[in-house]
């Protein structure tokens, strides 16, 4: 494999840190970026005619500084093609880097990681990309790749890369005090409803009636099928809903997962005027 130092300014053959016993030619450098051997995985899906992908790696990469070793932890992104599989209900559409902006909002809100700075990328590996901060801190570099990497890869589709500093987002978790919880023990148990509605009621509204009806072990509410065929009454269309119920502490038992569908039942006939199908 080429020496992906040269591909990069941002990169350099003196920060190196190489094996003293390699496996082979190939592999006788540590990465100093998470990039390249995600490029690698790109190109090697795009020969086999896989053109849409979406990868995600954790891994360390290695420098060699005047004052020691440095080895960091990432979270890696990768797309390139299309955002979804092409298919008769569904349109055609490139992932872009907005797309992506998207993703990598969206994994740091979910780890509660919010109010964050936006600065330029100066990074060469992308040709258009941002970095998202944090008091002063970067956590996340995104951006489109910069074509002259690509070429160099043999690569003509636009590919969008993340590189997330772990660490750093593990240390703005701690400091914002973050908590987890232990992922329950006990089986979640799925019911579904086919609900005949007037067409201005909205999923939010059976979603809102079924929080505020079951507050102990409603964990997930989600609309899967929407009919409006012509053989439902005027003014009506059907929902297909479910929900997902569960103790923390013990098993559901088949009473108490009766009960609590027979009050959402209820609470949906009286609040939206629901029927059932």
């Amino acid at each position: 494999k080429p020496d992906y130092t040269t591909f990069s300014e941002s990169l350099n053959s003196d920060y190196n840190v190489s094996l003293l016993i390699p496996p082979s030619n190939d592999l006788c450098v540590m990465r100093q970026s998470m990039l390249f051997s995600g490029l690698d995985a790109i190109i090697y899906n795009l020969n086999r005619n896989t053109s849409d992908v979406k990868f995600f790696e954790f891994g360390n990469t290695y420098h060699k500084y005047a004052n020691g070793y440095e080895e960091k932890y990432h979270l890696s992104l990768l797309l390139n093609g299309n955002k979804a599989p092409v298919n008769w209900h569904s349109v055609k559409e490139k992932s872009d880097f907005f797309y992506l902006k998207g993703i990598v909002k969206t994994v740091l809100e979910r780890l509660g990681i919010t109010s964050l700075k936006t600065a330029p990328c100066k990074n060469d590996n992308f040709s258009e990309g941002i970095n998202f901060q944090k008091n002063k801190t970067k956590l996340v570099e995104f951006g489109v790749v910069s074509p002259n990497i690509l070429k160099k890869f043999g690569i003509k589709q636009e590919v969008l890369f993340a590189d997330f500093d772990w660490k750093a987002i593990l240390d703005s978790i701690k400091k914002d005090n973050f908590k987890v919880k232990p992922i329950p023990k006990f089986p979640v148990v799925k019911r579904d409803l086919a609900l005949l509605i007037d067409e201005a009621v909205s999923f939010k509204e059976l979603y809102n009636i079924a929080l505020q009806t079951e507050q102990k072990f409603l964990k997930a509410v989600d609309l899967f099928d929407v009919y409006t065929g012509d053989n439902l009454p005027k003014g009506k269309k059907s929902y297909a809903v479910s929900f997902v119920l569960q103790d923390d502490k013990k098993t559901l038992e088949d009473r108490q997962i009766d009960k609590i569908m027979q009050k959402l039942q209820e609470a949906f006939i009286k609040q939206c005027k629901a029927e059932l199908r």
